[in-house]
């Protein structure tokens, strides 16, 4: 899983540790069920003032209608426009390694979509902008023994997978921007993966490698027990067209 915080939301330095997480995941449905009440429910009672909790479960949901910072590493370093570097290798004819700037220079698509957690916690209409991944897989050029797509991250961490297919779809994005501001390091930036139709821990956060590979490898959460397909639903507009 992937939850994050407002950045404004809480101090620095508290992610969930995932031992804290898998005790909520061990609520199963009941979480999908129960967590946006006991969201509302907190926030009401606290009056939005986290730090007054005495319970500590907002520490494990957004407030204000934000996001809560989660990492699964102790720290994460921080990239600026002059040291990231995406790169795309694998199964194709053309691996790159792309710039911050490089990746700024492509078309960009806009996506606004409810960010859905598996836990429960619902972030409604969340504008996200980037590039379609399908571009950056037929800039590389992917061979036909391709199947899938393995995701890395610069936390030295966290990965992910989509099948071929998926990955093609246009509502996956490298995501450059959310919330109408460029990507913070807290939210995973300079560039984070957006995979609008699934739960959210598929959208990986400090994006820094698209491998192509010959079959589905499991990403962190799911070699844990979640699902390798992550779908929300049709409710959360896996059927919308996005504009470009």
């Amino acid at each position: 899983m992937n939850p994050e915080r407002s950045e404004a939301s809480e101090p620095k330095g508290t992610p969930v540790g995932r031992r804290v997480f898998l005790g909520t995941l061990g609520l199963g449905a009941l979480g999908v069920v129960a967590a946006p009440t006991l969201q509302r429910g907190l926030e009401n009672f606290l009056g939005g003032v986290a730090d007054k909790d005495p319970t500590g479960l907002t520490g494990l949901l957004p407030n204000g209608g934000g996001f809560r910072y989660y990492s699964v590493a102790a720290s994460v370093p921080h990239k600026s426009a002059t040291t990231y570097r995406l790169t795309v290798d694998g199964l194709v004819d053309h691996p790159r390694s792309y710039t911050l700037a490089d990746l700024r220079a492509l078309p960009q698509t806009r996506l606004v979509k409810d960010v859905q957690c598996v836990t429960g916690w619902r972030v409604p209409g969340t504008p996200f902008e980037g590039v379609r991944l399908s571009t950056l897989l037929d800039a590389a050029g992917v061979r036909s023994s391709a199947k899938a797509i393995r995701f890395t991250c610069f936390d030295g961490t966290y990965t992910e997978s989509l099948t071929l297919d998926q990955a093609r779809r246009p509502d996956v994005l490298v995501a450059l921007r959310m919330q109408d501001k460029n990507i913070g390091h807290d939210h995973g930036g300079p560039v984070r993966l957006y995979v609008a139709p699934m739960y959210f821990y598929k959208s990986a956060k400090w994006l820094s490698g698209i491998t192509v590979t010959d079959r589905v490898k499991p990403g962190y959460w799911e070699k844990l027990g979640y699902d390798v397909d992550a779908w929300v639903g049709r409710s959360n507009g896996r059927t919308d067209e996005p504009t470009s």
